[in-house]
């Protein structure tokens, strides 16, 4: 059902446009707002334990384009058939012109934009006494899975490998998204096809079947015992039964997990924040230093908690942040330091929110003396000894490190990361200035998994980028420095230009916490 409310009115006659609109010598196309209202009854129920989450998609089609451009979202309905959405759609109505709209209605089993991130099932098919195909051999048999259209045609969505010189094949099991298989259709037809595979490519065709999602949800029974069928075949000999028959071994509804579930559930997130105080930094009463201490803009680090921070301190429930330095020397005694508190307390180093983590920052920027080497093995175990007590998955820890440059205790590092990488747990490393940030590259396991005296990490928890490093141009002056520092780049997950600035940082950081925690919690949980 959809509503379209009037429009606004002044003086009895339609608001198309106000006075400040007006343009001499100028043409514009009548037109006016309109609220679309929408509203459903009585929609399908994909969900098999509960009733649907609608969201309703609007989409446009331009003038003379049939590219269809998604206009907007409601909002999505948790648990029910009949929605009355309250976000509207507001229009300008062409009176002119004939404009095409279309409503998509979906079953949203994730809080993913991405509408195409649903329930997935796992299957796995067997088949009997298929037909012969080959002269000096069995069948090298494989299926081919259609999904129907609903002009009655049918699309292809999965091939199965080539199970060689047998006519009782087992084929592994595969995952296939519910979206794929059905398009959400539970009781839409699925066209199973058998053929024995030839090197040629003029595979034999053996037989078919179909099926629906709904009746292969019932799982390995009776009922999921299919015959195939040659039409061919079927219509030439009067006692022709089958060409053999197909079983579903297996089926089972993978729902993907959000980091939303794992927060709706309970899950705590805990963040620590450890910062670089090593030399390379540069004197910070110096403009050129990346913790010069300026009094009207944010140097290179404060810009870089400030953005990431602002991010962070939304996913921990408390806002208290243990705040750790490394790399300098502290007062009285000018001991070397790789594991102390910024405010100065170590039995308690919580600052409140960021805006504290900055003053603690800045204030110990006062009293100690930047130092080296750049070792953040000691920061990852301080979090890796609090990660270890939590065995239940109440509660998950993220360590940001913002550092400049060469990292000094590799071996070290890797061996906390492979020790680390079965706690609940995730890093991430925040890189500021000029230095090569290269050698770090190892300790991101997206390509190859980290490794240390022969242990592999269980999974990839260090979070960096490294691969577009931008330029924080180091100039004389205090000026030229503050202007220098608006454009600096701050290597974190998902960064895309050279030149990115802090608040983009922080945008991309928000898509990345997602993907840190969910990977993170699926596999400690």
């Amino acid at each position: 059902m959809f509503g379209l409310e009037k429009p606004a009115r002044s003086g009895g006659f339609p608001n198309m446009a106000s006075v400040g609109d007006f343009n001499a010598l100028s043409s514009s196309i009548p037109a006016t707002k309109v609220e679309l209202s929408v509203s459903c009854r009585n929609l399908l129920d994909r969900d098999t334990f509960s009733k649907s989450d609608p969201i309703c998609v609007l989409y446009t089609q331009a003038i003379g384009n049939k590219e269809w451009r998604e206009f907007g979202r409601t909002e999505v309905i948790d648990n029910t058939l009949n929605p009355d959405f309250v976000r509207k759609f507001i229009m300008d109505y062409f009176f002119e012109e004939r404009e095409n709209l279309r409503f998509d209605f979906y079953d949203v089993d994730s809080k993913s934009p991405n509408l195409s991130k649903h329930d997935s099932v796992l299957m796995q098919f067997c088949a009997n006494k298929l037909d012969k195909k080959d002269f000096f051999g069995k069948s090298d048999p494989f299926l081919v899975f259609h999904r129907s259209n609903e002009d009655g045609s049918f699309t292809i969505c999965h091939k199965t490998e080539v199970v060689k010189n047998t006519l009782n094949p087992v084929w592994q099991a595969f995952k296939i998204s519910v979206r794929a298989l059905c398009n959400g259709d539970y009781d839409r037809t699925i066209k199973v096809e058998v053929y024995d595979w030839d090197r040629d490519g003029s595979h034999d065709f053996i037989g078919e079947f179909t099926t629906s999602y709904r009746e292969l949800s019932r799982g390995q029974s009776q009922f999921n015992v299919y015959e195939v069928i040659n039409p061919k075949k079927k219509g030439k000999k009067k006692k022709y039964i089958n060409s053999g028959t197909v079983t579903l071994l297996s089926f089972l509804i993978e729902t993907e997990v959000s980091f939303l579930d794992y927060i709706k559930g309970g899950t705590q997130i805990n963040f620590t924040v450890a910062i670089d105080f090593t030399a390379s930094n540069g004197n910070p009463s110096q403009p050129t230093s990346l913790h010069y201490m300026n009094p009207y803009q944010l140097n290179a680090y404060g810009m870089a908690l400030k953005a990431v921070g602002e991010i962070i301190q939304d996913y921990d429930s408390d806002k208290m942040f243990p705040a750790l330095g490394f790399g300098a020397r502290l007062p009285p005694d000018g001991r070397v330091s790789h594991e102390f508190a910024l405010n100065g307390n170590p039995q308690n180093p919580y600052c409140h929110g960021i805006d504290g983590v900055m003053e603690a920052y800045y204030r110990s920027l006062k009293s100690v003396q930047l130092y080296g080497p750049t070792n953040f093995a000691p920061v990852i175990n301080h979090v890796a000894r609090y990660a270890s007590s939590v065995k239940d998955g109440s509660q998950y820890f993220v360590l940001l490190i913002i550092t400049d440059g060469v990292i000094s205790d590799m071996a070290q590092t890797k061996e906390s990361i492979v020790n680390a990488s079965k706690l609940p747990m995730s890093i991430i490393i925040v890189g500021v200035g000029p230095a090569e940030f290269d050698a770090m590259e190892e300790l991101d396991g997206d390509v190859v998994r980290i490794s240390s005296r022969g242990k592999f990490a269980e999974r990839d928890i260090v979070q960096l980028d490294l691969e577009q490093q931008g330029v924080l141009a180091r100039q004389q002056g205090a000026s030229s420095s503050m202007q220098s520092s608006r454009s600096s780049n701050f290597h974190s997950k998902g960064q895309c230009e050279a030149t990115t600035c802090p608040a983009d940082v922080g945008e991309q950081m928000d898509v990345s916490m997602a993907e840190i925690f969910s990977e993170g919690l699926a596999m400690t949980i």
